[in-house]
């Protein structure tokens, strides 16, 4: 399967290990990702806040570079923010008439026509719904058995877009936790949301929420997560979470393709734990690393 990847400016920066991990574990599925020429910004969440329009044509642009490469696959996206994004804008093109001519009026400047034709997709769902979890088992090198995983979703992968999983009760990540030979550490915050950028603007309420995820991942080896955003909240913010409610709530964060890519056995410059902020080695030890 041929896929045209986007990946964003967070996973040229601060989540590369993402980025290089999400490569090589399709890699390893069969899939073929073709990135992107000459992909910008989506405009993450200040764009909107300076215009609509211009949050419209942020995404538009770089939907209509994929449409003229003509891969012929759809667009996969693994950030969450970035997928939502661009999802808006496929979304809002086919419900506003007015809102094409509008967009592609700006885009003349480029030279670049959207034509709303072209399927956006986060990688979560590329991953469960065109590949079948039972017949990875030729690839599990490493079958991560004693292992409990507990799956985070967070907010933007799956809503308001629910397509492919429950958005209240997603359990998509859950056939795949266990064909990797791990057990899903059974919890109801897989949805709940981390704070995300409330971090920079209203920390203490952000510290509570994430506070609240860590302390439900309690009995965990780790967390799974397919968001930049969440991940960064997760692992960096464990110490002054611990120190404020007083208990020890450090445990390690992982992407599902590093998850995917332990197992099958791929090598850590595929994998790129070094670059996560929170890998336990009680984790390491217990996952053979």
């Amino acid at each position: 399967m041929k896929y045209i990847y986007y990946p964003g400016c967070s996973l040229q920066g601060t989540a590369l290990e993402y980025n290089i991990s999400t490569q090589a574990a399709m890699k390893a599925l069969g899939a073929e990702l073709v990135e992107l020429e000459d992909w910008t910004c989506c405009g993450a969440s200040a764009a909107e806040a300076t215009g609509y329009l211009l949050s419209m044509v942020l995404g538009a642009r770089n939907l209509a570079l994929g449409e003229k490469m003509e891969v012929g696959g759809d667009f996969l996206i693994p950030c969450s923010a970035c997928y939502l994004n661009l999802r808006r804008v496929e979304d809002h093109v086919h419900r506003d008439e007015g809102l094409l001519g509008k967009i592609n009026e700006a885009l003349k400047e480029e030279g670049l026509e959207y034509k709303g034709g072209i399927r956006v997709r986060h990688l979560l769902d590329v991953i469960v719904t065109d590949f079948d979890p039972a017949r990875i088992k030729p690839l599990v090198k490493k079958e991560l058995s004693g292992l409990k995983v507990a799956p985070y979703y967070g907010c933007q992968a799956l809503r308001p877009y629910g397509d492919y999983d429950d958005p209240q009760e997603p359990r998509s990540m859950e056939p795949w936790i266990e064909a990797l030979g791990a057990e899903v550490h059974p919890w109801s915050v897989a949805a709940k949301c981390c704070g995300a950028a409330l971090m920079s603007t209203k920390k203490e309420v952000a510290v509570e929420l994430t506070g609240g995820i860590l302390k439900a991942a309690r009995g965990a080896d780790c967390i799974v997560t397919i968001c930049p955003m969440c991940q960064m909240n997760l692992e960096a913010y464990q110490e002054p979470i611990s120190q404020a409610q007083g208990e020890d709530l450090s445990i390690s964060i992982l992407y599902l393709p590093q998850l995917m890519g332990v197992a099958f056995g791929l090598p850590e410059e595929d994998l790129k734990l070094g670059h996560n902020l929170a890998v336990t080695d009680e984790f390491r030890k217990k996952a053979g690393i």
